[in-house]
This record gives structure tokens, sequence and C-alpha cells, in this order.
């Protein structure tokens, strides 16, 4: 380790006292990453609400995921880099985030005092993101995991098995409100932090990214419990079952 290193460790400063720019360098990570995750689970939503339209709408998805129009069947290769890089990015940016996270009775004490004094509706929006960022650090990373080592099982029979059937559905309960308010609140506090769509009048922009928060959150609560209804209805009536495989030509002949 350099001498410069351990100075900067022990003062913040380095050896020229001039302020690290390490804390500076983290939070644009941060908010790099947690722009990346909140993109994604937008289109995420997207994805699997599909199945509200069909069947074999979100199966044709499906398999355009696996590049079946590449290979012959579809691979689920794709797919496993897909959620692996989504998984490193994800859990690099729980460690990024772990560095606010108050830690000890005292932070918490002093986070909460700040709190009611200030009476600052940032504040409390910040404290949901830290604790429903705590919550998506273990719900997110057994959902993820499940998905990595599992790969082809996604589609209109194998995911409303794995809620319904597995019994997966308070997990993605608690997952949908957790990353629903965290993801909004984000993008929320991302969009005041870097000054997008600030226009002439702060006040007034950052009250109209509020209301599209709380509107984006809504709309997404509203999608995603819609879509796990939905899963639910199709693993209760898939239960005798279990295991077989979706394809348009099964659909078809169920219906003789």
């Amino acid at each position: 380790m350099s001498q410069e290193n351990i100075i900067e460790s022990l003062t913040g400063k380095t050896s020229k006292k001039k302020k690290s720019r390490i804390p500076a360098k983290l939070d644009f990570l941060q908010s790099a990453t947690g722009l990346i995750l909140a993109i994604f689970m937008i289109f995420h939503m997207l994805f699997v609400s599909t199945i509200l339209i069909s069947k074999d709408f979100m199966y044709s998805v499906t398999k355009a995921f696996e590049l079946s129009f590449i290979f012959e069947g579809g691979s689920t290769v794709p797919v496993f880099i897909s959620i692996l890089i989504i998984f490193i990015i994800f859990i690099f940016h729980a460690f990024l985030a772990m560095r606010k996270f108050p830690i000890s009775y005292k932070e918490v004490l002093r986070l909460k005092t700040h709190s009611d004094l200030m009476n600052h509706g940032d504040t409390k929006l910040w404290i949901i993101q830290v604790v429903t960022g705590f919550l998506l650090f273990f719900l997110g990373s057994v959902h993820l995991y499940i998905m990595l080592t599992n790969p082809g099982n996604i589609g209109p029979f194998a995911s409303s098995d794995r809620v319904y059937s597995d019994t997966m559905w308070p997990l993605y309960i608690l997952l949908l409100i957790a990353v629903e308010f965290h993801g909004a609140i984000g993008l929320y506090r991302l969009s005041v932090k870097w000054g997008w769509f600030e226009g002439s009048d702060p006040k007034k922009s950052r009250k109209r990214l509020k209301k599209a928060k709380w509107i984006l959150s809504g709309v997404m609560l509203v999608l995603g419990a819609a879509t796990l209804v939905a899963y639910m209805k199709i693993g209760a009536e898939h239960q005798s079952n279990y295991g077989e495989r979706y394809t348009i030509q099964t659909e078809v002949q169920n219906a003789y």
C-alpha cells in the first residue's frame, strides 16, 4: 500500500492537502448503477406484465429474449448473461449505498431526531429508501439467484408455477412493494441531486418531480399487482400439470 493511500484513508485528504475525490466518484457510481437498475426494473415490469395481454404474447417475448430469431428454439445463454450482469450491478450498487446507511444506534437516533425536528419530506423519503433498500438486498438477491440458476424457467407456465405452486408469491408481493417505492424515490432523488428537469424554478420543478414519483409508484404497483394475480390464476389452473412447458401449440390443443 502506498504512503499516499495511507494518508488519504486516515485524513480524507491527499498529501497535497486536497480533499479526496473518492467519495464523489463513489457517489457518481452509486447514481449510475441506481439509474441502470431503475430503468431495468421499468422494462422488466413491462416484460412480465405481457401476461396480461395473452400467454402467447408473453411466450413470444420470452423467446425473443432467448434470441430465437438467431438460435433455433432459443437459448438460455443470453438470458443467463443478462441476469448475471444485472446481479453484479445490483450487488455493486448495494455495497455503494451501504456507505450511507446508519449503522449504529447513535446514527439512527440522530437521523430520527433530524427528521422529526425538520419535518423534511425528502429526508423521510430517504428513510423509506434506506428501509426498502435493506429489504431489497435480501429479497432481490433471492429472486436473482433463482433466475440465475434457472434461466430456462421463464414463460407463462414456468413463471406461474414458480409464483403459485412453488409458493413464491409472498416474496414477490414484498419485492414488488419494496422495489417500486425504492426505484421511484431513487429516480426522484437522482433528478434533484443532478439537477435534471430543474427548469427556471427549482421549487416548482421539485413539486412536479415528486408528483411524477408518486404517479410512477402508483402505476407500477397497480400493474405489478394485476400481473401477480394473473400469474397466480394461471398457476392455480396449471397446478395439476406442474412442470409442463408452454408452447403455442399446447394452448391451441387445450382449447379443444
